[in-house]
């Protein structure tokens, strides 16, 4: 039976990689990892470099799908933009999203799938928070805090890797500790499915508003 292919929205985090593992598991067929830049070659939101994108890529061993959001781009416009053209060229009918349960992202996702004809899929919705950052790390995959709500974490948390521990000392000071309300984001560099481990280099922390990013390259 010809597996079904599907892309994913790709932000290189513990999310976005959970829910394309378990897309994988259950035998539907990867075709691309699709992620949105800023005109300083680094994605969209979480300034992750372009360049450890492409080693994901090579080491997923899944197409980059590169999609450029700047010099006043419409966001919604060219990521849908991308895929109509995914959809009208490489066949692929369905878009694969790692949120959880925030309603407002789900419609957004819902609304640019249906505006070139693709079905939306969400393979963590509505599960509990902890339960799956737990069972991203019980996988075995291996991920760095690359950016921080500074009203919410401090500093300190920047470049570190998650695990059990930093998960319980996030409980201790009343941090939701998935970050799917924005406490935090990673970058995720080693796991099951990954052929190899991403090598990075962690450069500096820079602190713009109340955000701090781990600068990697």
């Amino acid at each position: 039976m010809k597996k079904l292919k599907f892309v994913t929205s790709y932000s290189g985090g513990k999310d976005s990689v959970l829910s394309l593992y378990r897309m994988i598991n259950k035998g539907y067929k990867p075709a691309g990892l699709l992620v949105t830049f800023d005109k300083d070659n680094t994605s969209c939101f979480h300034k992750v470099p372009k360049e450890l994108f492409k080693k994901a890529s090579q080491e997923l061993n899944i197409p980059l799908i590169e999609v450029d959001c700047f010099d006043g781009n419409d966001y919604s416009k060219e990521f849908s933009k991308a895929l109509k053209n995914l959809k009208d060229k490489e066949d692929i009918n369905l878009c694969v999203f790692g949120d959880i349960d925030i309603e407002n992202h789900k419609k957004w996702c819902l609304d640019i799938c249906d505006e070139v004809g693709m079905k939306a899929e969400f393979p963590l919705w509505n599960e509990d928070r902890e339960s799956l950052t737990k069972e991203f790390l019980e996988a075995g995959f291996s991920t760095v805090i690359k950016k921080v709500n500074l009203n919410l974490l401090s500093e300190k948390f920047l470049g570190v890797k998650l695990d059990i521990d930093i998960i319980n000392e996030m409980k201790e000071i009343g941090c939701d500790v998935s970050g799917e309300n924005g406490e935090y984001h990673t970058f995720v560099y080693d796991g099951p499915i990954f052929n190899n481990k991403i090598k990075f280099q962690i450069i500096d922390n820079q602190i713009c508003e109340n955000y701090g990013y781990l600068i990697i390259k």
